[in-house]
C-alpha cells in the first residue's frame, strides 16, 4: 500500500535516451498525476502544461539507496546529516527514495521505535522506508516483528558486531532469522565478528596502538568472511532470505557465490568506497585518516577490482552508500583512542556519478547494470518494484534527466552533505542530474534544488 503526495502538473520528457534495467530506447514520457501515464514516440506537446526537451541526456529511474542513516544518534552527537539535508543531498545525486533504519533502545518495542523513527524523517524530502533492528531478543519480539511487517515493513537489520550495544549472538539472529524468514520477509546483516573485532580492538589500545590504522587493523577482511559464511550457515538452516549489506572483501564474495550457485536466496550489496578507496587511506594523521574511519574499513586495490568483477557478473546486486556522515569535530571523540572515533561517512550525493565515471565509462559494468544496481534490484528486493525502480507506464514518476557530459570535481564546497569532509575529495566526475523528477515534481532544474511544496512519504512495502 502507497500514500502519496501527488504533483497534477502533466509534464511532457521529450528526445531523451531512455535506460533501464534491461534496455535502451529513444521515446518520450507523458508524466501525469504524479505516474509515469504514456512512452511512445513523438507525443504531442499539447498534452502537457511542461514540456522538458532531453536530447542528448539518458532518462533514468530514479535511484533507490538501500543503505543510508540519517539523524543516526551515537555518542558523539548524531549524524551531520538529518532527514532534510540528507535528502537535499540525495536528490542532486539523483536518489529518489531513501531505506533507513530503526534502531530501537534497550527495551523500547521496535514498533514504538519505528512510529518514532517516522516522525524524524518527517522533512525528508524523497520517499522512505526503513529497515528495523532488533537489537535484543525479548519474549515480545516475534509478535513485535510481526507487527512492524503489518504495518508495512518487509526488511529486518541484524548486527553481528557492535556486541556491547546493538548486535546479536548467534542464538538471538537465529530467532530473528526462523521468524522473518516464516513471514517470507529478508533479514539484512552486518557481517563482522564482533567478539573476535572487540577482543582485536581492545588488544591494540592496550599496546597503545591508538591511530586510526588500528581501526583497520581490528577488522580484518576473514573476520567479515567469516561472518558472511556463519550468517549464510544459519539462514539456510531459517530457511529465510538474507541481504548482507557493505560487502567489503573478495574473502566474503567466495561464500556468497557458491551460496547463490546452490539456489539460496542471498543478495549482496556493497558501497562506492569499497569499490574505490583502498586502506592506504589509513596512511597520515589523525586528520586525514578519520574521516575513512568507517565499518568495514577500506581494503586493498585486490579487494576493489574483485567487487567491481562480481558486479559486473551479478553476484552483487545492489550499491548503496552507508550514508552515515559526521563532522571532524565529531570524529575527534576518537583522538587518543580509535574506539571512540564515530564510525561513517557521507555519500548518498556521489553514488550515480561515481557508478557512471568509474563503473560505466571505463567500462566495467554497462549503463542497464548501472540502472539495475542503482535503483531497480533495491526495489525488487526491498518490495518497491514495479512503483519504484523502472520507467514503465503505471510506476511513480521518479525519473532523473543525465546529462552524460557535464564534468565536475568532488570537493567539501562543491558538496550538499551537511558535513565538513568528504571521502571522495578531488575524484572528477563526468555525469550529472540536470532534473530529478519525484512523483511529478521537479526538486531539481537545471542542476538546482528548488525545493518541492510537499514532502517525501513513508513507503509500506
Amino acid at each position: 500500500m502507497f500514500i502519496h503526495n501527488i504533483s497534477s502538473m502533466k509534464i511532457l520528457i521529450k528526445n531523451g535516451v531512455i535506460i533501464t534495467s534491461t534496455d535502451q530506447y529513444k521515446a518520450d514520457i507523458l508524466v501525469q498525476d504524479g505516474k509515469i501515464a504514456r512512452i511512445e514516440n513523438s507525443l504531442p506537446d499539447n498534452l502537457a502544461d511542461k514540456i522538458i526537451n532531453v536530447e542528448g541526456k539518458l532518462v533514468l529511474p530514479g535511484g533507490i539507496d538501500p543503505h543510508v542513516h540519517m539523524y543516526l544518534p551515537t555518542p558523539a552527537g548524531p549524524t551531520s546529516d538529518d532527514f532534510e539535508s540528507g535528502s537535499k543531498a540525495a536528490l542532486y545525486g539523483g536518489t529518489t527514495t531513501l531505506l533507513d533504519f530503526v534502531t530501537p533502545s534497550k527495551g523500547q518495542s521496535l514498533t514504538d521505535a519505528l512510529k518514532q523513527r517516522i516522525n524524524e524523517a518527517k522533512n525528508s524530502l524523497v520517499d522512505y522506508s526503513f529497515h528495523v533492528s532488533p537489537v535484543e531478543w525479548r519474549s515480545t519480539t516475534e509478535q513485535e516483528i510481526k507487527d512492524c511487517i503489518n504495518a508495512g515493513i518487509t526488511s529486518f537489520k541484524v548486527y553481528m558486531a557492535y556486541k556491547g550495544t546493538v548486535g546479536l549472538n548467534d542464538d538471538d539472529f537465529y530467532k530473528v532469522l526462523q521468524v522473518v524468514g516464516k513471514e517470507g520477509c529478508t533479514v539484512t546483516v552486518h557481517c563482522e565478528l564482533g567478539d573476535e573485532v572487540d577482543e582485536l580492538r581492545n588488544r591494540f589500545v592496550a599496546e597503545n596502538h591508538v591511530e586510526p590504522l588500528y581501526h583497520c587493523l581490528s577488522r580484518p577482511a576473514e573476520l567479515e568472511a567469516k561472518a558472511v559464511k556463519q550468517a549464510i550457515e544459519l539462514a539456510a538452516k531459517a530457511n529465510c532470505t538474507l541481504y548482507i549489506v557493505h560487502v567489503s572483501s573478495k574473502e566474503s564474495l567466495q561464500y556468497i557465490k557458491d551460496a547463490q550457485s546452490k539456489g539460496q536466496r542471498v543478495f549482496a550489496e556493497t558501497c562506492p568506497h569499497y569499490l574505490l578507496l583502498d586502506d592506504s587511506k589509513y596512511q597520515g594523521d589523525f586528520n586525514q585518516t578519520a574521516p575513512f574511519t568507517i565499518s568495514p574499513p577500506l581494503r586493498k586495490k585486490v579487494d576493489n577490482d574483485a567487487l567491481w568483477n562480481a558486479l559486473n557478473e551479478g553476484v552483487i546486486k545492489t550499491v548503496g552508500t552507508d550514508h552515515c556522515p559526521f563532522n571532524l569535530s565529531q570524529k575527534a571523540a576518537g583522538i587518543s583512542d580509535f574506539r571512540k572515533i564515530p564510525n561513517g561517512a557521507g555519500g548518498v550525493e556521489h553514488r550515480l556519478e561515481l557508478l557512471y565515471t568509474y563503473g560505466v565509462l571505463e567500462k566495467r559494468i554497462t549503463l542497464n547494470q548501472m540502472v539495475d544496481v542503482f535503483s531497480t534490484q533495491p526495489a525488487k528486493i526491498f518490495g518497491l518494484y514495479p512503483l519504484k525502480g523502472d520507467i514503465k507506464v503505471g510506476s511513480d514518476a521518479d525519473i532523473v534527466i543525465w546529462d552524460p557530459e557535464s564534468e565536475q570535481t568532488i570537493s567539501v564546497k562543491a558538496q550538499h552533505q551537511h558535513c565538513d569532509n568528504n571521502m571522495y575529495e578531488g575524484f572528477k566526475t563526468k555525469g550529472k542530474s540536470e532534473f530529478v523528477i519525484c512523483r511529478g515534481e521537479i526538486p531539481i532544474k537545471n542542476g538546482n534544488l528548488i525545493t518541492p511544496e510537499t514532502k517525501g512519504t513513508f513507503l509500506k512495502r
